[in-house]
């Protein structure tokens, strides 16, 4: 097989099977998430206890399992373990038709967290291995599009269809995931990624080395960080502009929405252009900047460019390090790397979602978001300290 340094075009057809699984694997975990609120008390009469731990059962499993697929992707081979997750979130979907009860129902969702995270870190290596060299940084962006995308078009599918009842929803999900698993299985395995090589499969390695690979602790830790400003917009731009006398601080997050998915689109290219170090540190001093503009706002104009800043500095911010674990991860490895990086990611915002709140409850909302800002101006300075270089090549032979 040839090496992603060697290659100077992007296997295009194998990039619409990978994208497009994750895009419908995606459509159809997410198509339950507007509706399984009201299943939860209408079939079980639970209260929002039981609602919260339903919907957040997946994101726990997740976090846990991703860098254990990702150790399983780099022995078996990525093709492999994306398969298995498009798989285990169709199976997932048919249990919604069974009895199962409460408990049967928190089970299902768990496992359907194995899937998800079977299902994007296995493929988010997989497309490295696809790309050239010096445009792996941008297909890693545009890979996170498809996660987004899927996502957003899964919730509101998911609450349209429930006028024809839950199993509707169900089935969609099931549909969507089967799709996704006809995707991906229309895209050759290439060699190099269906086995270990000698002496790369790794024996002799404890667990703790192979499922949290040294390379990712800097840059997993600065993107935890980056997450503090996430959880602080998604959770408190409306209030905090409300408590302003502004009443369409939607429009904010439909901005920043907007702004992320087009920079990764327009200018995604960046962090293999110019590296992903010197990217880093502008996305997360962008992302601060936004920050403190939203914090200071007085009115909707304001508050918008806050938004704009932030959405640009905040998109590129996840490749670049996620970039810089890969340049510095054996390619045998890259696998657990990219998932026990992407583990920071859910670990910021289960630790960002309840303390953005205790701020904004012991200190006022604007005080939310100049935490945000520190917190990702600290992620800058952790990023540069991330031993160079920042380029290495990741061939997979």
């Amino acid at each position: 097989m040839e090496a992603p340094a060697e290659r100077s075009t992007i296997p295009r057809l194998a990039l619409v099977g990978v994208f497009g699984g994750l895009f419908c694997g995606y459509l159809g975990l997410t198509a339950v998430i507007p509706v399984l609120p009201g299943f939860v008390r209408e079939t079980f009469g639970a209260g929002d206890l039981a609602v919260g731990l339903v919907v957040m059962a997946t994101a726990l499993t997740a976090l846990l399992v991703r860098p254990i697929s990702g150790h399983l992707a780099d022995r078996y081979g990525h093709r492999l373990v994306m398969l298995a997750g498009a798989l285990v979130i169709a199976v997932g979907g048919l249990l919604y038709f069974l009895p199962l009860g409460l408990d049967g129902l928190v089970a299902v969702r768990l496992l359907l967290g194995v899937g998800e995270a079977s299902l994007f870190t296995a493929g988010a290596v997989w497309v490295v291995s696809l790309a050239p060299h010096h445009r792996r940084g941008q297909l890693i962006g545009l890979y996170g599009i498809s996660m987004w995308g899927g996502i957003s078009a899964g919730t509101f599918l998911g609450a349209a269809l429930l006028n024809f009842g839950y199993g509707a929803v169900w089935g969609f999900s099931v549909a969507a995931a089967l799709t996704g698993l006809l995707l991906i299985s229309s895209v050759p395995a290439p060699s190099g990624t269906e086995r270990p090589r000698a002496g790369q499969d790794g024996a002799g390695r404890n667990w703790g080395s192979t499922l949290l690979p040294r390379p990712v602790l800097l840059p997993g830790l600065a993107l935890a960080l980056a997450a503090a400003g996430y959880a602080g917009i998604a959770a408190f731009v409306v209030l905090h502009l409300q408590a302003r006398g502004v009443s369409s601080g939607v429009v904010v997050l439909s901005t920043f929405s907007a702004v992320y998915a087009g920079t990764r689109l327009f200018i995604g290219h960046l962090p293999d252009r110019l590296g992903p170090r010197t990217v880093a540190t502008w996305s997360g001093a962008g992302e601060a900047l936004g920050l403190l503009i939203i914090a200071l706002a007085p009115n909707l104009p304001v508050a918008v460019l806050g938004s704009v800043i932030m959405g640009v500095g905040f998109s590129l911010l996840h490749p670049s390090l996620a970039l810089m674990v890969m340049n510095r991860t054996d390619p045998s490895r890259q696998g657990a790397a990219i998932g026990a990086y992407t583990s920071f990611w859910d670990l910021g915002l289960a630790v960002w979602g309840p303390l953005a709140g205790a701020v904004a409850a012991g200190f006022g909302y604007p005080a939310v978001f100049v935490v945000g800002a520190a917190c990702a101006a600290t992620a800058v300075a952790v990023s540069l300290c991330v031993r160079r270089p920042d380029a290495r090549p990741a061939a997979v032979s």
